[in-house]
């Protein structure tokens, strides 16, 4: 279990949560609306772990009987909703899991807190049954919404609880993590944290998975020949793109960033601010052979391609025409 310590990035709205606690200005729904693995679960569970610690200090404190059973998640005022259906939350699973146990006060602690994850997959009765009781809501509840979508809800239930959305943390405090409590290297941090883009789990997702690290590999074979990859070739490229065919989108990005550095490299000559460090070698030669304009044209082909491929446009067509974009140029 994560304290507000633990939690890198999202300050603001660990703030503004601290702040409730202390004040006792604690809203009875909250929604926390951000990408997947952004740390939406981890800052929830560190709220109601910190409604329910019996510190008189910081909290969460982390040491007390209900920290460890927060931990253990078997603290029993705080509870996880679940729906099995993946696809769906049901009116069921609203009215079972929270409106016919909300009545029931809380068992050994100040507040009942119910975390509701993947709460965008509420249809429109799951939603209109939490409406009522997010309307009239018992002293002690605390409702915790966590969603990619928080557009997908009704408007009367964002009016009546707390959004919180997630921002992107910032580059060098993700990178700086991951060589610090990952042990992974500058030049592997340096992509994951550009990947991600701000998403702290999702860099550390991506710096333990074998199979990101065997994708970046296919793409750093691809993009070093590319210059130089013959017509007759393009089928055996077309194949060995494929075998990522459901993550082509991740797979374009890495393409993106490798391109990115070649158009900075030609821009400012400087090591130091290339994502892929060490394929310097590589992308200084192809900096040489490539105008400002052919490089700009094929990142714009790899928006193109991704264009094609969400309109169900063939992909061994939609790869070919890529290639030969990228050969183009």
């Amino acid at each position: 279990m994560a304290g507000f310590r633990d939690i890198i990035g999202h300050e603001q709205i660990i703030g503004h949560l601290q702040s409730a606690i202390e004040t006792g200005k604690v809203s009875h729904a909250y929604i926390f609306n951000g990408p997947e693995y952004s740390g939406k679960m981890m800052l929830a569970s560190a709220f109601a772990t910190a409604l329910q610690c019996e510190s008189d200090g910081e909290r969460p404190c982390l040491q007390c009987r209900s920290c460890h059973q927060a931990a253990d998640r078997n603290q029993p005022d705080i509870i996880y909703v679940t729906h099995e259906k993946p696809n769906t939350i049901g009116v069921d699973d609203v009215r079972v899991q929270i409106n016919n146990d909300i009545a029931i006060k809380p068992y050994s602690s100040r507040y009942k807190v119910y975390i509701v994850d993947e709460a965008e997959k509420m249809n429109t009765q799951a939603q209109n049954a939490l409406l009522k009781t997010i309307e009239e809501p018992p002293a002690y509840a605390v409702i915790l919404l966590l969603t990619t979508n928080a557009d997908s809800f009704l408007p009367t239930i964002l009016s009546r609880c707390i959004t919180l959305n997630l921002k992107a943390v910032k580059a060098d405090v993700i990178r700086q993590y991951l060589m610090k409590h990952h042990q992974v290297p500058d030049y592997q941090a340096d992509v994951c944290t550009a990947f991600a883009q701000g998403n702290v789990g999702k860099a550390i997702q991506l710096a333990s998975s074998d199979s990101f690290n065997e994708m970046k590999a296919s793409v750093m074979q691809l993009v070093k020949r590319l210059d130089d990859i013959d017509l007759y070739e393009f089928g055996g490229a077309i194949k060995q793109i494929g075998e990522y065919k459901l993550a082509i989108t991740d797979y374009f990005d890495l393409i993106a960033i490798w391109f990115r550095d070649v158009l900075y490299m030609k821009a400012t000559n400087d090591v130091n601010g290339l994502i892929f460090k060490d394929e310097v070698y590589d992308i200084k030669r192809q900096a040489a052979r490539h105008s400002y304009q052919q490089i700009e044209a094929v990142l714009r082909a790899l928006d193109t391609a991704k264009t094609r491929l969400n309109a169900n446009v063939n992909f061994d067509l939609t790869m070919e025409l890529l290639l030969l974009t990228i050969k183009e140029n």
